[in-house]
């Protein structure tokens, strides 16, 4: 296996133990502020980076913010839903609408 490969598990096993460890503090509202660090888009953009042109990193980089989008919108109902519904349903339909957003994200980047 690639050493690359286990750097990356190793990384995203770190995040979750520090949202879980988070999640049980004083302070758990930041454990909703870890997977917004950029550790995967700093990977990704790295190999972009490394293997293609400057043009396309800022193509990556711009296609980064509007795929803030989507997750505004899972946290909006996220918000919304939460004290309507259970837990379950709360993130069913946080989910759902994230990937509605995606998609809707995705139509309008590909025909530009």
């Amino acid at each position: 296996m690639p050493l690359s490969l286990v750097l990356k598990a190793l990384i995203g096993a770190a995040a979750v133990l520090l949202i879980a460890l988070l999640s049980k503090s004083r302070s758990f509202y930041i454990a909703g502020m870890v997977p917004l660090f950029p550790t995967f888009a700093l990977i990704a953009h790295y190999i972009v980076g490394s293997e293609r042109s400057a043009a396309d990193l800022r193509q990556t980089a711009l296609f980064g913010l509007w795929s803030l989008f989507p997750y505004a919108v899972y946290l909006g109902l996220v918000y919304v839903l939460s004290v309507r519904t259970t837990l379950l349903a709360t993130l069913g339909g946080a989910t759902l609408g994230w990937l509605l957003a995606a998609a809707l994200v995705l139509a309008v980047w590909t025909r530009s």
